[in-house]
């Protein structure tokens, strides 16, 4: 699902021409190796953290049918989790990083959420919303300590956050019973369930036998009739 997200959030940045006009988009964590490795205007895309969204866990399965009703097997809810990522532009000047990140804010907060043209995989078959949220405090950690473990200096940045589910497992269904059930009361002799109005004799079905009826009950004090 990582993979899918990152995927999606390409082709919303490639819609809006990035990568392009010379700039470049990366996926990379911004270090100082990688940016002395740097050739060309840069915008950066880093996931940095990965949380689960605890209010939204459900339990429970959910019947997967065939278009005729028949149970294929039982699915296990999506979980959702948060993902964030830091947004960073890279040039020779800040005037010009300041107008890359001005541009990424401007596109970002026009999109709430990723629209289903943009996912992929099994983001795409959940057909479930993935939502955006732009410029979001960072949760649970200080954004000089993220620059800090980068080994970099501070920079300006945007703080992007992703939600997005994660497909539950899926238990198959057993074969649908075709054969009747035989049941041995011991080694020498068996006998086969009767199904009224059954239609599968020899395969381990009977018609079931009529009984006769029961004699009528004697009054007390009355000879039969």
């Amino acid at each position: 699902m990582i993979h899918e997200v990152d995927e999606g959030l390409r082709r919303l940045l490639a819609a809006a021409g990035i990568p392009g006009g010379g700039v470049e988009l990366a996926f990379d964590a911004p270090t100082k190796e990688w940016a002395g490795k740097r050739n060309a205007p840069t915008i950066s895309v880093f996931l940095y953290d990965i949380r689960e969204d605890l209010t939204r866990r459900r339990t429970g399965t959910i019947e997967d049918t065939a278009d005729d009703g028949v149970v294929l097997g039982w699915l296990s809810p999506p979980r959702w989790f948060r993902l964030s990522y830091v947004v960073t532009a890279w040039t020779n000047r800040p005037q010009d990083e300041h107008r890359l990140l001005s541009d990424m804010l401007r596109l970002l907060v026009r999109n709430e959420r990723l629209t289903p043209e943009w996912l992929s995989g099994s983001l795409a078959e959940l057909g479930l919303t993935v939502s955006l949220e732009t410029a979001a405090p960072p949760e649970g950690r200080a954004i000089g300590d993220f620059w800090s473990a980068l080994g970099g200096e501070l920079r300006p940045s945007l703080e992007l956050l992703v939600t997005a589910p994660l497909a539950g497992d899926r238990e198959p269904a057993g074969p649908p019973v075709t054969e009747g059930l035989v049941v041995r009361a011991d080694r020498d002799s068996a006998r086969r369930l009767r199904y009224e109005g059954s239609q599968a004799e020899g395969i381990g079905f009977a018609p079931a036998k009529s009984r006769p009826s029961a004699p009528a009950r004697r009054k007390r004090g009355k000879a039969p009739q």
